[in-house]
């Protein structure tokens, strides 16, 4: 028996492309992880994204605010369902590396929310990873009980042929890093630092283009921040007899354990590094929607609870493996009005401990005015 796991290799083929083409603009209803916006569905995801903002998980201190309960973080969202263009081309790899959020109504604490997606296109990338590759491209939108759309999110998902990127090797060279105790005290001082902005309000005529964020450190990168991010949005595919029902379904989508023969779902790259690296990143590696939620995190440290975030996009450009360290920053760009709303523009830089760039980003931010300030 091989000690190396067994993957399904599947092939980009004029066939599934037709048949993906064909569901273009055909909105479906997401399976949803979390339909109820609940105080513990809130703060569950709040633990897997390490946000520990009051006014997201303690009802003494939301009930002081101008919400009068606790309400949810912008990227809850991916809580309730978090389409990433996985849709099609079975046994085909799916990095969700791209999105472009927009949020219309605040998350309040019992909210049932709803999502729609609906594939949108597909646009032939230069093969970087190897072999013919795809930018897969749809829109989800999130709905509340009332009808009022909530948020609206353009997602952007490459998809490569899983073997042709193990034959070209480019992440080949990945391996996780050894920190020095310097690097450690880095991390743990950054920790320490982190600002909740919280009841201080940021009023608009306080900021300067230019001003740096307070940076938010996430890792290293272990495996149980995976287990606690994959609880915080509702969960995989479920487990035992409805890991299996599934998997029956989808059986290109998975990779055989070398060691009990069983077939396990392709998720797992994300926990082991042997699964990982059968596609060709040797160390297991985050999830696009957990790092995308990181910069939901740093805005809504930076513009306090009477901010309110109107839009954030973010690409990944690198791989995040265990053993990575991500320092998220920003600065303000641009400060204007529209109508009678007071708004920021913000690049998000996202370095990890080698200075590498791994995912840049920019958001907008309504601030409260001093001028209309009771």
């Amino acid at each position: 028996m091989t000690n190396k796991p067994e993957v399904t290799f599947g092939k980009i083929t004029e066939e599934g492309l037709a048949k993906l083409r064909a569901t273009f603009g055909r909105p479906y209803y997401m399976i949803k992880q979390n339909e109820v916006a609940s105080k513990d569905a809130i703060r569950q995801f709040c633990n897997g994204i390490g946000d520990d903002n009051h006014l997201f998980r303690d009802a003494e201190y939301a009930v002081r605010t101008r919400w009068g309960h606790i309400i949810a973080p912008p990227m809850f969202l991916y809580a309730v369902a978090a389409p990433q263009g996985m849709e099609g081309l079975p046994g085909v790899h799916a990095f969700h590396c791209g999105c472009a959020w927009e949020w219309f109504k605040t998350i309040h604490v019992n909210d049932e929310l709803t999502c729609v997606d609906v594939p949108l296109d597909l646009v032939e990338k230069q093969g970087k990873m190897g072999g013919r590759q795809l930018l897969q491209i749809g829109r989800a939108i999130y709905y509340n009980q009332r009808g009022e759309v909530v948020g609206t999110q353009k997602r952007e998902t490459m998809r490569v042929e899983r073997q042709a990127a193990k034959e070209k090797g480019k992440y080949s060279e990945v391996a996780k890093h050894r920190y020095t105790e310097e690097e450690l005290r880095r991390i743990d001082n950054a920790y320490e630092a982190e600002e909740v902005r919280g009841a201080n309000p940021r009023f608009w005529e306080d900021v300067n283009v230019g001003d740096e964020l307070t940076p938010v450190v996430k890792g290293p990168l272990g495996q149980t921040d995976m287990v606690e991010f994959w609880v915080g949005i509702g969960g995989g595919q479920g487990a035992h007899r409805i890991r299996r029902k599934y998997m029956k379904r989808h059986p290109m989508w998975g990779v055989k354990d070398p060691e009990t023969g069983v077939l396990e779902p392709m998720a797992d790259v994300h926990y082991e590094s042997s699964k990982s690296d059968a596609i060709g990143v040797p160390v297991a590696y985050d999830l696009g929607v957990q790092r995308f939620s990181w910069a939901g995190h740093l805005m809504t440290n930076w513009m306090g609870d009477e901010g309110f975030l109107k839009k954030l996009s973010a690409r990944c450009i690198h791989f995040n493996v265990f053993g990575d360290t991500q320092y998220l920053k920003g600065a303000v760009t641009k400060k204007y009005t529209e109508g009678d709303e007071h708004l920021v523009d913000i690049e998000i830089r996202t370095e990890n401990q080698r200075g590498e760039s791994t995912m840049p980003g920019h958001a907008t931010v309504a601030l409260p005015s001093k001028t209309t300030w009771t």
